[in-house]
Parts: C-alpha cells; sequence; structure tokens
C-alpha cells in the first residue's frame, strides 16, 4: 500500500468509496508478491499493480463491483489458454486478489495505519480473506495496542499473537484458523499484512559514486543516510535524494547507529583511515550487506591491515569486496546499478547469471522467511 497511499489517502479523507486489490497468495512465477497492490477510485481512477499488467483489467472491473455494492472478493487467476484475451498469467502462475471496498465506515482504522507508515512506526494488518468468518472483517496492530476484530475474541487472541510475530519479522502472508482461532484448523484464511519502516542503507564516502548509489537505494525503497567526514563533502546540496547527509568520522556514527538484519552498508571511501575502522565496526553488525569499494590491490591491502586488527578469516567473508556484480560499469550510474543488483543477489539467493542461460523459477523468493501457509482454501 506504500506505492499508492498518497493518492489513496486523498480518495479516503473526502469520504470517497474506492476498492483495493491485495496479493493475497501467489504461487509458481507470479510477477508481484503477497502485499501488492492496486487501487480503483469510485471514479474509475487506477493508482498501484497486482501482477505488472497481466491480469489489472479483469481486477479493476472487480473493483469496480466492489465499490458499487460493498462487498468484498477473493479473486483467482491462473494460467492463460489459447485464447490471447483470456484472463490469465502468461508467466505460468497463480495469483488469489483480495479485493475490498474501503471508506470510513468499511475501514475506519485507515487513517491511523497511514499516520503510522508515514512516521515508519511498524503497523500490521489482518484481515479475513477467505473461509467460513466475517469476510472483510479487519483487525489493526501496533506493538503495543489494537484496534478492530474479526468476529471472535479467541480468533482475535491467536491473530494478534501471530501478526506481531509477524511484524516483527517484517512478514506478510495468509495464516490459516479456526472459527475460534484454533491454529491447526483451517475454516478462516486471515491475511496479515506487514507495514515496517523501510529498511536502511548506509553510504559511507560523500564522492559521486555515493550521489548514483544514493539514488537508486531510495529508488529501490531504501531509507538512504550518506556519511562523511569531510564537511565540504557532506552536504545536502551534493546529496539532495538521500534522506539523511550526516558529517562526522564513519565509524563513529556507524557504532551509534542502528543496524538490524535488513540494513545494507556500502563503503566507498577506500581510503584505509576511514574505511578499516569503519569495517570493523560494519562487521560486528548484522548488516545483510557490507559492500567496499576499491580496487583489488586496494582489497588485499584492506584485508592485510584488517588481520592485523584481529579480524577474523570468518568475519572478512562478509566482505562483498571489490563491491557490486561484473557488468562492466564504468560511469558512477553504472555502478551503483552493479551494486544494487548485488544488493538484491544477496537478498534473494539469485545466481547473477543472466537469465536466458538459467532454467528454474524467474522470480526467486526472499531469503528472509515468509509466512508459513496451509493447503486448503486457497489450494491451487
Amino acid at each position: 500500500m506504500r506505492d499508492v497511499l498518497h493518492a489513496i489517502s486523498g480518495w479516503y479523507d473526502s469520504g470517497e468509496r474506492f476498492a483495493l486489490g491485495t496479493v493475497v497468495h501467489t504461487s509458481r512465477s507470479a510477477p508481484r508478491g503477497p502485499g501488492a497492490t492496486m487501487a480503483v477510485s469510485g471514479a474509475g481512477e487506477v493508482v498501484g499493480s497486482v501482477s505488472g499488467g497481466c491480469v489489472e483489467g479483469a481486477v479493476y472491473e472487480a473493483a469496480q463491483l466492489a465499490v458499487q455494492i460493498g462487498e468484498p472478493a477473493l479473486e483467482k487467476y491462473g494460467v492463460s489458454d489459447d485464447d490471447a484475451f483470456a484472463v490469465g498469467l502468461t508467466c505460468g502462475g497463480i495469483i488469489h486478489v483480495f479485493v475490498e471496498p474501503v471508506d470510513r465506515t468499511t475501514f475506519p482504522q485507515f487513517g491511523e495505519v497511514v499516520a503510522s507508515i508515514e512516521r515508519s512506526e511498524p503497523v500490521a494488518v489482518a484481515t479475513v480473506v477467505d473461509g467460513h468468518g466475517q469476510i472483510g472483517a479487519r483487525r489493526v496492530l501496533w506493538p503495543d495496542h489494537a484496534s478492530g476484530s474479526l468476529g471472535d475474541k479467541r480468533l482475535d487472541h491467536a491473530v494478534t499473537e501471530d501478526a506481531r510475530a509477524m511484524l516483527a519479522q517484517a512478514q506478510t502472508g495468509i495464516r490459516h484458523y479456526g472459527l475460534h482461532g484454533e491454529r491447526r484448523h483451517d475454516e478462516v484464511s486471515v491475511f496479515l499484512q506487514s507495514y515496517t519502516p523501510a529498511p536502511r542503507m548506509l553510504v559511507f564516502g560523500a564522492i559521486d559514486f555515493a550521489s548514483a548509489v544514493a539514488r537508486i537505494g531510495v529508488f529501490l525503497g531504501y531509507h538512504v543516510t550518506v556519511c562523511d567526514a569531510r564537511p565540504v563533502f557532506a552536504t545536502r546540496r551534493r546529496f539532495p535524494e538521500a534522506h539523511e547527509v550526516v558529517c562526522e568520522w564513519p565509524h563513529r556514527y556507524l557504532a551509534r547507529t542502528a543496524v538490524d538484519e535488513r540494513t545494507v552498508i556500502c563503503v566507498l571511501t577506500h581510503d584505509p583511515k576511514f574505511d578499516v575502522p569503519l569495517l570493523q565496526v560494519a562487521l560486528g553488525t548484522r548488516a545483510a550487506y557490507i559492500g567496499v569499494m576499491g580496487s583489488r590491490r586496494t582489497h588485499r591491502d584492506r584485508i592485510d591491515r584488517l588481520r592485523e586488527q584481529g579480524v577474523t578469516g570468518d568475519e572478512l567473508q562478509r566482505l562483498a569486496s571489490p563491491i557490486g556484480l561484473d557488468i562492466g560499469s564504468h560511469t558512477p550510474e553504472e555502478t551503483a546499478i552493479s551494486i544494487a543488483a548485488e544488493i538484491i543477489q544477496t537478498r534473494t539467493g539469485g545466481t547473477g547469471e543472466r537469465l536466458s542461460r538459467t532454467d528454474g523459477p524467474i522470480h526467486h523468493a526472499s531469503a528472509r522467511p515468509t509466512a508459513s501457509l496451509a493447503e486448503a482454501d486457497l489450494r491451487e
């Protein structure tokens, strides 16, 4: 919903009813994962996407119907048949899209959800999407309070526990329950969608390459911070796209900064007085990716210096150095694409090979654990 938030907030504030189509489950080679959202206003305006074009027309029609009659529905779209105009996914996947009408009556907590997302506060939305429960019933959960009900107190309790656990892990997906919250039953399908603060990208070294990396980091959805100890280079004017520009010794800044398993660190200083102490701190964090710029000679020298400081071989294996994938990049922009590709590959477990030379799925599952899926109401 982040991608369509600005538009749908305006519709909601005006009192207009609109429809949200949300991918709640996928299988095989689906183009977009659970949580992808498309919104349709009462006037027929469209924002967002659920499949990159494969089934948007059908979802648009379902959304218009939801606006008109005020009832939600779970729609299934699968492999196209021989009819070129058939509704389906030519990529061979199957997606389930929950289409629901939204207004101040059906979703009274919407404004609170939007405010939490805008303040980068974690919030989860649990919605009954299939089964014998109250379809469309919704419960909104924050780490310390909740609002709304799914129609049964025991079901609310079970979903609250699961949703908060998934929120802590930034997970989104389907969970199945009994009518009263029994976890080994499958009468009720609940879609749990987590909205967590954007992952962080920490870019050290205020050079031309850092500007390009910052831009692509923002494009990929990271909260980007550029840090350099030199005030003449670490300026907002040089890095207008970054969310933050910090003038401080890199290792000192990193030592006082929260780093989690979604954080990516790009060290572009290639100066021993900056990057050696910085990398000592970085290797003690849970960062998902630590990439370091420099030639192969610089890399070897850097490794020697880190070993002298007591950094172990296992720790050094975490370094992506030299940074980026081998795509023949030269310019700052090309190098930023190389770095972004390596970050994505690290997260998803992709091979980095050309797809034309590989077999198997095109869309890799995220390395991050996802919610378990019971083989019940959403069985293919």
